[in-house]
């Protein structure tokens, strides 16, 4: 099979080898939006993390299915993302916010349409990032 038909088939590589990369980037991604918010304030803190909010999605999107291509990959990262947003649109994340900061961090609380560009960032950022690594594994990703 070659490259480009095992992009093609979605093959990106050893399985466990990708879901342990994907692990891997995750980790940084955490660690990096816990350094974003410790050392940066304001826009740049609330929508750089806005950004790595949708790269962790994609990282976890490879890691429970790491045979996917990198625009699913992405594709799903960002419509969760904008799902969450949209769902901010209720009174549902809020009152959970409210209870628990796990819901705070994960479901926001309130609707804000800037963050949906934010999104589409880190999605886009995951994409290219997943297809570097699906072409140095020698996959040749789309």
């Amino acid at each position: 099979m070659t490259s480009t038909s095992r992009a093609r088939a979605g093959v990106v590589g050893d399985p466990t080898r990708m879901r342990l990369a994907a692990a891997a980037a995750a980790l940084l991604i955490v660690g990096a939006g816990l350094g974003l918010r410790a050392t940066a304030g304001g826009e740049v803190a609330k929508y750089g993390g806005d950004a790595l909010y949708t790269l962790l999605l994609c990282a976890l999107v490879i890691v429970v299915a790491p045979r996917v291509t990198p625009p699913v990959a992405g594709g799903v990262a960002l419509a969760v993302s904008w799902g969450v947003e949209f769902l901010q649109l209720s009174d549902l994340p809020a009152e959970l916010s409210r209870h628990s900061t796990a819901a705070r961090l994960v479901l926001g609380s309130t609707f804000n349409a800037p963050d949906l560009f934010w999104y589409v960032v880190g999605a886009v950022v995951g994409w290219i990032g997943w297809r570097g690594v699906c072409r140095t594994r020698g996959a040749g990703a789309p």
